[in-house]
């Protein structure tokens, strides 16, 4: 009886990337939540993953608007949201998307170039 190595299924080397991923740090943001009643706020330090310096360099050329959908995505939320795993998914979920549409990026084989929204720091006060 032979032992055999583990192999890799085709599916499973088709998904891992063929060049490191770029990472783009953005400048923290300070905001004021909605929650009522009460002055609360959030500093959002965000790092966004993209698939080429390409992807980058096309999102830098969006900053300011990118800056202002996401500040404006922020103040929607509520601190209670913030603070659960959930709503911090939504969030990044959410700006993911902003990203893309700001910057406009056509999904490529249903992928989108910003591949992932990471939050350096959250923090809610």
């Amino acid at each position: 009886e032979l032992d055999e190595a583990p192999r890799t299924s085709q599916s499973a080397r088709d998904t891992r990337p063929r060049t490191p991923p770029q990472y783009m740090a953005l400048d923290p943001v300070v905001i004021n939540l909605a929650d009522p009643g009460a002055i609360r706020y959030a500093q959002v330090g965000i790092t966004l993953q993209v698939d080429t310096a390409a992807t980058a360099d096309r999102v830098k050329a969006f900053l300011p608007a990118i800056r202002n959908g996401i500040l404006r995505q922020i103040s929607r939320r509520t601190a209670e949201e913030l603070l659960r795993p959930e709503g911090k998914d939504q969030l990044a979920q959410d700006i993911l998307e902003l990203v893309r549409e700001e910057a406009g990026l056509p999904l490529i084989r249903g992928e989108s170039p910003v591949q992932a929204v990471l939050f350096s720091s959250l923090i809610v006060q």
